[in-house]
């Protein structure tokens, strides 16, 4: 029987659903919000999408992660000025992938194609990564992700108000033997899982926080990376509410707890086989003059890109001094108390951990913005500031590494970011930075439990 992962084309993609019977096939895509939608699909419907493609309504890049319509932020894409059409989609056969809980169904992940494109997560990283392969480069990166399991249900959180949530173990057990020894058949599913998808888990461990965990996944080319990891969050709540349980990729569910971070290593190789771009043994911490250039790049970018980085209200929340998230622009080498984690190596493993990244963050978005700001670098020769030694926290920055400290002063920065506009298209820049200005303003809304405590009777 033909494996789901050597579809390439789209007589292999026919070839393989005739050889299962199926009569339908589930297809998707992500959202400016790194949500998936999608739909089943009969084989008929879907043999014919192969050949021409098919439509699939703009909505889904006019709404927010709750299905609320931008309104009223200068969205100009779609709307209801609009009457919110289809707009063409295209199948991506080397997506293909079984769906271990639905057996022999298979999903394949999908993108938007003319005008829609120019606004599409997927689509926008791939336009980067186009630009690094007109430089020469190959790019190679892998995401870590760290997630909240609680014994809850999607209606346990909504009766309790999303108050007094229970973790699925109690205290700090950061890289606990006795925690995943005492749950490993836990421990065994999520990693079968990470298998049957072909998204595999490098490594699996606990973090410090009550059912609090970490994965890394395996490295591989860019565009494999960014599908791995949206693939890898999705399914990872369908794997917890399978089991009655709920995962959470919030940047930051409670105050008594470090947040949850998305962290993204990347790194260069000559695309004519030459090896590394990264790594020159000659150099100091084998950092070549390229990778020295993407690091600064990076650096000088991030104030400017940080929307794209820290995508919600919640991941603000997050960038706080002490709790293992940065709060400048700065860069060390093997210092996780920086934005930028330069990790010295062979020509295997020299590469960069951008640190500042948290687990709500768009996989597709995040990494366009992180490989964009790196090639702007190497593109313009930039050079870093001096590279911090010690606790990051503790020391004063020079001030152009400041971060934007909200969403709103982040989506400013976006769009008055020409570095933005030239990387990633005026298109994508003015749609992006609306939908994060309605983010801010759907929040601004709302009264919270500080709010009451701190000003209701006082005050």
């Amino acid at each position: 029987m033909m494996n789901p992962r050597d579809v390439k084309t789209i007589q292999d993609a026919k070839s393989i659903i005739e050889e299962r019977g199926l009569s339908h096939i589930k297809v998707g895509l992500f959202d400016i919000d790194g949500v998936m939608r999608g739909k089943y699909m009969n084989k008929e419907k879907f043999f014919s999408s192969l050949d021409k493609g098919f439509a699939f309504c703009d909505v889904v890049l006019g709404w927010d992660s709750n299905d609320k319509l931008y309104e009223n932020v200068g969205i100009k894409y779609t709307g209801w000025h609009t009457g919110y059409p289809d707009a063409p989609v295209k199948i991506l056969t080397n997506t293909c992938r079984e769906l271990p809980y639905e057996p022999g169904m298979l999903l394949f992940i999908c993108e938007f194609s003319d005008e829609a494109a120019k606004l599409c997560p997927r689509n926008t990283l791939a336009r980067v990564l186009a630009k690094a392969d007109s430089m020469g480069f190959a790019v190679n990166s892998a995401f870590e992700y760290e997630f909240f399991l609680f014994n809850e249900t999607p209606k346990s959180v909504r009766e309790k108000n999303y108050l007094n949530l229970e973790p699925i173990t109690p205290g700090n057990y950061g890289y606990s033997m006795l925690r995943n020894s005492t749950h490993a058949d836990l421990y065994h599913s999520i990693i079968e899982l990470s298998e049957k998808m072909d998204f595999p888990i490098e490594g699996l461990h606990t973090e410090t926080g009550p059912g609090v965990m970490e994965a890394a996944l395996a490295v591989c080319s860019a565009a494999d990376a960014a599908d791995k990891a949206a693939l890898f969050k999705t399914f990872t709540k369908v794997w917890a509410q399978k089991n009655d349980m709920m995962a959470t990729f919030m940047a930051k569910w409670s105050n008594d707890y470090p947040g949850q971070s998305g962290h993204i290593h990347v790194s260069l190789d000559h695309k004519d086989g030459s090896g590394s771009a990264f790594y020159d043994p000659k150099k100091t911490h084998s950092m070549s003059n390229t990778q020295r250039h993407f690091l600064a790049g990076l650096q000088q970018l991030m104030p400017e890109l940080l929307a794209m980085m820290a995508q919600t209200i919640n991941a603000y929340s997050r960038l706080i001094p002490g709790f293992w998230a940065p709060t400048d622009a700065t860069w060390g080498v093997e210092n996780r108390t920086t934005a930028l984690r330069v990790i010295p190596g062979s020509s295997q493993s020299q590469r960069i951990e951008f640190r500042l990244g948290s687990a709500d963050a768009n996989p597709y978005i995040a990494l366009a913005a992180v490989l964009g700001a790196g090639l702007y670098g190497i593109e313009h020769q930039l050079e870093p500031l001096a590279q911090v030694k010690g606790n990051a926290y503790e020391q004063q920055h020079d001030p152009s590494l400041s971060l934007p400290q909200s969403l709103s002063a982040a989506a400013y920065a976006l769009r008055k970011s020409k570095a933005a506009r030239s990387l990633f298209g005026d298109e994508f820049v003015e749609h992006y930075a609306a939908t994060r200005e309605w983010e801010q303003r759907q929040f601004n809304q709302h009264i919270t439990d500080w709010e009451m405590a701190r000003y209701f009777e006082i005050i």
